[in-house]
């Protein structure tokens, strides 16, 4: 199978959408789209950046965050395989600029449809369109129940929360921890040798491993 067959092989599976189109359509959709294997770390965008096509994740992960003017950032949502990534399909649309930066968490695969080839299948495909709104939804309720969190919810709840759903073993840094909750490394640490005498974590160098992740949930709920 040449580069070609296992990216629509893939495509294919990942999102079963395609399967209903026209051989044609596909074809001439292969010939438009890019595929693109990218390393851990490659700034897929970043704010301000015109929007340079729709994303259709293959392997790997990318994680969307808003960035400030200080450095922080808080991660909006992540990108894995069997999605894309709304964000772009939103300036497509509205034929703007992006408002956050997209990273590659790990080594990705995926397709880039060109803006034309996205506007297109929006326009002439039901079940495309369907299948971007559908992603838009659920995005938005991520995205508001993060707002509520950030809005409502105290950091070390929030902490706990993030611990016991990633777990059990989180390889990061406490740094890394704090810009996906938009706070700073020194607040983090402090939290976390909290939960470690308190028997819920384990710390070790660029490693958090959750021993008790029941009291952390309980914990998060407070």
């Amino acid at each position: 199978m040449n580069m070609t067959d296992s990216i629509r092989s893939a495509l294919l599976a990942r999102f079963p959408v395609f399967r209903q189109m026209p051989t044609p359509i596909l074809d001439s959709l292969f010939a438009a789209a890019a595929p693109l294997r990218l390393p851990i770390g490659t700034v897929l965008f970043d704010k301000n950046m015109p929007c340079e096509g729709f994303p259709l994740m293959l392997e790997g992960s990318v994680r969307v965050s808003t960035p400030s003017a200080h450095g922080r950032e808080i991660v909006l949502y992540r990108v894995g395989p069997g999605e894309a990534c709304v964000l772009s399909g939103g300036r497509l649309l509205g034929r703007s600029d992006h408002s956050a930066r997209g990273v590659t968490e790990s080594e990705v695969l995926m397709l880039k449809l060109p803006p034309a080839a996205f506007q297109d299948l929006m326009l002439h495909s039901t079940e495309f369109s369907r299948l971007v709104f559908d992603m838009y939804g659920a995005r938005l309720s991520e995205v508001m129940e993060l707002v509520e969190e950030v809005a409502f919810c105290k950091l070390d709840t929030r902490l706990a929360r993030l611990l016991a759903q990633r777990g059990p073993v989180l390889e990061t840094t406490h740094q890394s921890i704090a810009d996906e909750l938009g706070s700073v490394r020194v607040f983090i640490s402090r939290m976390l040798r909290n939960f470690e005498e308190r028997g819920w974590v384990r710390l070790d160098r660029e490693r958090v491993t959750v021993i008790d992740p029941q009291a952390l949930q309980v914990f998060s709920r407070q």
